[in-house]
């Protein structure tokens, strides 16, 4: 059934780059951060009858994770900004009407393939912007398009993915890798949980620079208030979840680390953990190995341990590694390799038995993701991107509808936490993690009463520069 009173075309875009600088830096597989370009948008949508409302996205453009490479840092980091600006004139110039699910999902199946290949054009080779990249630059257009597409209708934003407002069920967008699955008649409000809990357990990362004892500290730790030490994070958050970054190529180091951090985890009462090996690992054999001698070794911190993430490289159609044994040990769940419900369904059939989404990888794909793993048996997790400002808001909404096996991760209050200080002046139980949770309901009140994301972005105190696109 077709909307066309509900339908929504793009009629104008602004897009900004704000730059943040980190307070301690963060490590990425071999490739350490200091700083990060969030890039905003401000989109406005019309219907055919001309009614308009503007919605807001935002996305850090996180260089080392959607791009890992050895070549200089900042010719990916202008490369992704580049590609961003191209693809807001590109978005903005869609004419299609549709729900925001509809237009976002043919322009990452037709129209991003080929802006990417125009893009990557006379790049030396092994310099080419990747896919993960590409969905990242669109996400915050995406994003915004939803908030526009919830604020013109007066309505959450997750109230509006059902067949009143869609005019295509999810067997248009997915197709099932069993009989006993149809998608036929089916839209993502059927895979959402439908009373969502605004306060979630939030995990805390443990990176891979970051000090976990006294004798880690050198000197050039940040004096501004804030914890260093794990042991003071947790007891001023009151954290009951650690996700540990690993190397992923030095096995003793990373089970030394995960003892170290299981024996402090049991010390302070933290319930949960789980390993992170940022997809350095080719050999299934390397994580079992771990796994195995903490059982042995460390069992109190195995049995904390709720699943493990990403430990394989992210291009699974070039390494397509059966994972099984993993899986067999815990909860083996997909990030970077699951950029949307194809590479989850490959993802399946390896073995990998979660997904964590992002909302980086664009609001439509995790939700499409969402469901395909739902209806395959498939658990999920939302996984951070260090998302400050306004990028935090449908990070945290996304896992308070999607059901996940435990809570949010959510950093960016140990990275940059200043950089939200006026979005936390509004929201603050989102921006700072207390008794161990985040809490979104302050998402459902203000002057536009909850809807689409529900920034309240009016009463935010956020002066922005001059937009690199847009007037």
């Amino acid at each position: 059934m077709s909307h066309p009173d509900k339908d929504i075309s793009i009629r104008k875009i602004r897009l900004y780059f704000l730059p943040v600088t980190m307070r301690v830096p963060l490590k990425f597989g071999n490739q350490v951060c200091h700083e990060v370009t969030c890039a905003r948008a401000e989109v406005t949508v019309e219907t055919a009858d001309g009614r308009q409302a503007t919605g807001w996205g935002e996305t850090p453009l996180a260089v080392a994770w959607v791009w890992p490479a050895d070549f200089d840092y900042e010719n990916r980091h202008d490369a992704l900004k580049a590609f961003t600006l191209q693809l807001t004139e590109a978005w903005e110039s869609v004419e299609s009407f549709g729900h925001p699910i509809e237009l976002a999902h043919d322009f990452i199946e037709d129209r991003i393939p080929a802006l990417q290949g125009q893009f990557n054009e006379g790049r030396p080779e092994g310099t080419e912007l990747p896919h993960l990249a590409a969905l990242v630059c669109f996400s915050l257009l995406d994003i915004a398009t939803h908030d526009a597409y919830g604020r013109l209708h007066e309505k959450p934003v997750y109230e509006t993915y059902h067949a009143d407002y869609l005019s295509r069920d999810l067997s248009s967008f997915l197709e099932p890798a069993s009989p006993d699955v149809d998608f036929s008649g089916l839209y993502p409000a059927d895979f959402l949980t439908s009373h969502p809990e605004l306060k979630l357990p939030v995990w805390h990362l443990v990176g891979g620079l970051d000090a976990i004892s006294p004798d880690d500290l050198n000197g050039s730790e940040p004096d501004d208030g804030y914890p260093v030490l794990l042991r003071d994070w947790i007891r001023e958050d009151q954290l009951d979840c650690l996700k540990i970054k690993l190397r992923g190529n030095d096995a003793d180091w990373d089970f030394d680390r995960l003892a170290a951090i299981g024996r402090i985890s049991q010390e302070e009462g933290v319930t949960w953990l789980t390993t992170d090996f940022n997809c350095t690992v080719t050999d299934p054999s390397y994580v079992n190995g771990i796994l195995d001698r903490l059982k042995s070794e460390e069992p109190v911190t195995y049995q904390k341990i709720l699943y493990v993430e990403q430990p394989f490289p992210y291009d699974l159609e070039a390494n397509r590694i059966d994972v099984h044994s993993v899986s067999a040990r815990k909860p083996l769940f997909m990030d970077e390799s699951a950029h949307d419900w194809k590479f989850v369904r490959m993802g399946r059939e390896l073995g990998w038995t979660g997904v964590a989404l992002k909302t980086c990888k664009t609001q439509t794909g995790a939700l499409l993701s969402l469901c395909w793993a739902k209806a395959h048996g498939m658990t999920l997790m939302v996984q951070d991107l260090t998302n400050p400002m306004l990028a935090q808001v449908p990070h945290f909404l996304l896992a308070a509808h999607a059901g996940t096996i435990m809570g949010v991760e959510s950093n960016g209050m140990q990275f940059y936490p200043e950089a939200s200080a006026p979005e936390r002046e509004v929201h603050p139980g989102l921006y700072r993690r207390q008794d161990g949770i985040l809490d979104g309901s302050t998402l459902m009140g203000g002057r536009d009463e909850g809807t689409g994301f529900g920034y309240r972005v009016e009463e935010i105190d956020r002066d922005l520069p001059e937009p690199v696109y847009g007037s």
